[in-house]
């Protein structure tokens, strides 16, 4: 990532000074600088918010019974993931955060799943089902409320940052579902 930035950093430089346009350039860096942390700001109090209702959720109890609700849905895509276990708790609350779009209280949840899945591999050296399942939701995220997104546009300065949810429920729904037949059919292929 650092040598793609860098490469970002040195063509907008060059392209600037070939055009003559580098003042331009570099007005343009210390405004968008400005912007970055201003828009970090706004959308730390959302963050916090959220991440901190998960835990709430977690030491309360409410956890346990969501990943209970969730047990028909996901236990035929986590075969090999006994229900009770730590593992099985720490997908059920990735997807719920994931199913409110909480994008940043999602990645601590999904590494600490997938640490818990590499205990049920059988082969260190490949992925298991479970594990490769998991990433193609992950990454497709289902989302009912997508939080992150909305408070983006309300920062960018939207009157309605929701009107976008049949939009999201379709294309997350797609996706979802593209990828859970995917992994499907395809996972003959890589026994």
């Amino acid at each position: 990532m650092n040598v793609l930035f860098a490469g970002m950093i040195a063509l907008s430089l060059l392209f600037g000074l070939l055009n003559g346009q580098l003042s331009a350039v570099s007005e343009a860096a210390l405004n968008e600088s400005v912007g970055a942390v201003e828009l970090v700001i706004k959308l730390c109090g959302g963050m916090c918010l959220w991440s901190g209702l998960m835990k709430v959720a977690q030491r309360s109890g409410l956890t346990d019974r969501i990943a209970k609700w969730m047990s028909p849905i996901l236990r035929p895509l986590f075969r090999d993931v006994p229900s009770g276990s730590r593992a099985f708790e720490l997908i059920s609350m990735n997807m719920t955060a994931s199913l409110l779009g909480l994008g940043n209280a999602v990645t601590p949840l999904g590494i600490a799943a997938m640490r818990e899945l590499e205990g049920y591999n059988p082969k260190a050296s490949r992925a298991s089902d479970s594990m490769v399942m998991f990433v193609v939701l992950n990454t497709a995220s289902l989302q009912i409320i997508p939080t992150t997104t909305a408070m983006l546009r309300l920062a960018a300065g939207s009157g309605a940052p929701m009107e976008i949810l049949p939009a999201v429920w379709v294309a997350s729904l797609c996706s979802v579902l593209s990828g859970v037949l995917m992994v499907t059919a395809l996972k003959p292929l890589f026994r």
